[in-house]
């Protein structure tokens, strides 16, 4: 059994926080947190030790993981900070405000010889596993066109940071880095990338941004990153894959938000490709199939399923919208 810490109490760690009490592979012995209620709540949870700051949690001996879960312009600090302490490391995504700072975490932990791993739970959650599994199953013949939705009410109105672009890196860096991530895993790496928003104009409660990438293998995506909705809006993602005998979609606000329409010769449901609603059982929950895929590597001393390397690709496509949406220029990788 793996014992873990986790460096940071706040909305995600209590999803990672609701995973980790269904894992017999893994034992959350303290949490930390600079917010003593936090810290004090969470650890109530696992019957763990509440700290107030990473740093404690770091002198500890009985902890092999460490799972972070900070605001992004403190990844970098720590998991230098976790390497150095010889644990392995789950940091949630984006993996860090700049490249410099992301070969700086992955020279940092294979030195240590550590496993790490950011985490892009997007390629977790069954819709995109399947979507995924549609492509590859030749339904909808070859993809070409993407188009892909994710927004909702501005996270700056509950947390500062996320407001402050130089901390956050705005929706494209924090949020549509979701999508960036899945697509490339989908299609390879990128060619080019150009985009427009108002990222960098610092509107309050508003951003919406627009990124095109375009993909080696000729496949043409547009992003639209909305952190534009009034308080109380809802949150909703949209993804349509677009290829030369069907379409695949996804709609989260639908009840059935994965469809596939594709050519009569295509015989989707006769090819057995499976569609199934998201789970209920908390082990299939995507973020815990992340973390469990995780720990396993650490287990076996197995390759971790999103290594540093395609954070850091993921994060220089991200990196390249920003630049793009600057300069007013394409971008080439």
């Amino acid at each position: 059994m793996l014992r873990v810490g986790i460096i940071g109490c706040g909305g995600i760690a209590g999803m990672h926080a609701f995973c980790y009490q269904h894992m017999p592979e893994a034992k959350v012995v303290a949490v930390a947190d600079i917010i003593p209620e936090r810290a004090d709540n969470m650890a109530k949870i696992f019957g763990a030790e509440a700290l107030y700051h990473g740093d404690e949690l770091l002198k500890r001996e009985d902890i092999d993981v460490v799972d972070i879960c900070l605001p992004t312009y403190l990844h970098c600090e720590y998991v230098l900070k976790v390497a150095a302490a010889k644990k392995h490391v789950l940091c949630e995504k984006p993996m860090a405000l700049n490249l410099e700072e992301g070969r700086k975490m992955i020279e940092a932990t294979k030195e240590a010889g550590v496993k790490f791993m950011v985490a892009h739970v997007l390629r977790f959650f069954p819709e995109n596993e399947n979507a995924k599994l549609v492509m590859e199953s030749g339904a909808i013949g070859n993809p070409r066109m993407v188009r892909t939705y994710r927004g909702g009410v501005h996270p700056g109105r509950v947390r500062a940071w996320y407001a402050d672009v130089e901390k956050s890196g705005g929706a494209i860096q924090d949020m549509v880095i979701h999508d960036i991530d899945y697509l490339k895993s989908c299609f390879g790496p990128a060619k080019q990338v150009y985009a427009k928003g108002n990222v960098f104009e610092k509107t309050p409660n508003l951003e919406y941004d627009l990124v095109m990438i375009e993909f080696y293998n000729g496949v043409i995506a547009h992003l639209v990153a909305d952190w534009s909705r009034p308080e109380g809006g809802q949150f909703n993602t949209k993804m349509e894959i677009v290829g030369t005998k069907g379409i695949v979609e996804y709609d989260l606000s639908k009840s059935m938000p994965l469809s596939v329409l594709a050519a009569p010769e295509a015989q989707v449901g006769d090819k057995g490709v499976a569609v199934p609603e998201s789970p209920l059982d908390p082990r299939s929950n995507p973020y815990a199939k992340e973390i469990i895929k995780f720990l396993a590597a650490i287990e076996n001393d197995t390759e971790v399923p999103v290594p540093g390397e395609e954070a850091l690709e993921s994060l220089s496509i991200a990196l390249a919208a920003l630049e793009s949406i600057k300069t007013g220029k394409p971008v080439r990788l």
